[in-house]
């Protein structure tokens, strides 16, 4: 453990230093004309805070400080950004030495000068890209902190039809709410999340669907918020189900014990919230005498890394409606287990959040996220059988949200 460990911290160390130095090349350049005093204060601030940095994660890498989660996000989000503005500076620095590397390559091969002329007076290639690379790295800094201020709560009401075969006339113009990947853990404004939770109650909703992801490892982190999302209520009821942050996978538990209590808890706090969670398993509500099934599964993925807990063929027996509905957190589940495979009209997913950042209007949506998940965000239709991916609620990692914000679904079905 502690060998794989000083692997892995080695390879983290020697990259960001990397970027570091290569950053570093690019801002002696724009402080050329800098006074000595200047420039020898800049210098001891930036590797005083890389230092600093490498320091800091080394020991928290071997459990040699303890440091409390809230504040261990907010530092990891702090060298995240600046990172990657670095990262996107040294990209443009780059650029210049690769054309500088071909002109020479081409030189050597071509011509009898081998040396690289000397670049012209005045704003030289190099400046330039330096320039431009600090301003969109400095962009991106500060739509960062926007996407934290005002982007992590900026909920969006988005309203769809689904257009259901064989809909029962008594269930027309059902308005089913779904929300999707709370991640309570990560939760810094309560203001504005009660201002979410409002926006939800409003909606007057006939059922309600919570797809999974209520906290992000441990059961606890949803205690302070259970008020305000029990307060989410349905005439037909609240249902929901469990995503992969749920199981506590991704942090250390002294022993399988205490990981079965972990969930064990958390799948009751859903109860005490007046939830109903599908732990494969379905439900059946009525109207007018008609019926209407709803599924639930654990955490079934098709994506190597996530879990395989769920068992559809289990939570589906037994049931006879005409017409099911599915909620399953991983939208990779549907495509492999669920269309054209079975008889169920909607999916029901979250799990993606549209990686929180991307481009999302009505005429164009892209995420690095896409790449990843063919479905990954909003209505997907195929053979009668819809698959909607939510946005998610809350935010995981990043505190914040750029250009994908938080989502409240609103569907409507509709016979087909």
């Amino acid at each position: 453990m502690f060998k794989s460990r000083l692997i892995g911290m080695s390879f983290f160390m020697v990259f960001f230093l990397a970027i570091d130095l290569y950053a570093w090349f690019g801002l002696k350049v724009v402080t050329q004309n800098w006074s000595e005093r200047s420039r020898l204060i800049l210098k001891w601030v930036y590797w005083g805070y890389t230092a600093a940095m490498m320091i800091f994660w080394t020991l928290q890498r071997f459990d040699a400080i303890t440091i409390s989660p809230q504040v261990l996000r907010y530092v990891a989000v702090f060298f995240f950004l600046v990172t990657i503005a670095k990262l996107i500076w040294a990209l443009f620095l780059m650029t210049d030495d690769l054309l500088r590397l071909f002109r020479w390559i081409y030189a050597y091969f071509f011509t009898d000068n081998t040396e690289v002329p000397n670049n012209p007076a005045g704003m030289t290639r190099l400046k330039f890209l330096n320039y431009l690379g600090l301003g969109i790295g400095a962009a991106f800094v500060g739509t960062a902190i926007w996407g934290v201020v005002k982007g992590a709560h900026n909920y969006q009401i988005k309203r769809r039809k689904l257009s259901i075969k064989g809909l029962p006339k008594a269930f027309e113009g059902l308005k089913i709410i779904q929300i999707s990947d709370i991640h309570s853990g990560s939760f810094w404004s309560r203001e504005a999340v009660a201002r979410g939770i409002d926006m939800i109650k409003a909606e007057n909703a006939d059922m309600v669907f919570f797809t999974g992801d209520l906290v992000n490892d441990r059961s606890d982190e949803v205690l302070p918020w259970m008020d305000l999302f029990g307060q989410i209520k349905a005439p037909m009821g609240v249902y929901s189900i469990l995503g992969n942050h749920d199981y506590g996978d991704y942090v250390p538990w002294p022993s399988p014990q205490a990981k079965k209590k972990n969930l064990e808890d958390l799948i009751s706090y859903h109860k005490q919230m007046g939830w109903d969670i599908l732990l494969d398993e379905h439900r059946v509500v009525e109207k007018d005498g008609e019926k209407l099934g709803i599924i639930g599964v654990q955490n079934w993925s098709a994506k190597g890394r996530f879990p395989k807990y769920g068992d559809l063929d289990k939570a589906s027996q037994g049931l006879d409606t005409s017409v099911q509905l599915l909620l399953s957190h991983d939208p990779s589940h549907w495509r492999e287990q669920v269309l054209g495979k079975t008889q169920i009209a909607a999916t029901f997913s979250g799990h993606t959040h549209g990686m929180q950042f991307g481009v999302d209007t009505k005429f164009y949506r892209w995420s690095p996220v896409k790449m990843v998940y063919k479905e990954w965000l909003d209505l997907y239709t195929e053979k009668d059988q819809h698959l909607y991916v939510n946005r998610g609620f809350g935010y995981l990692g990043y505190p914040g949200r750029m250009g994908i914000f938080p989502e409240i679904s609103v569907h409507t079905l509709t016979g087909a």
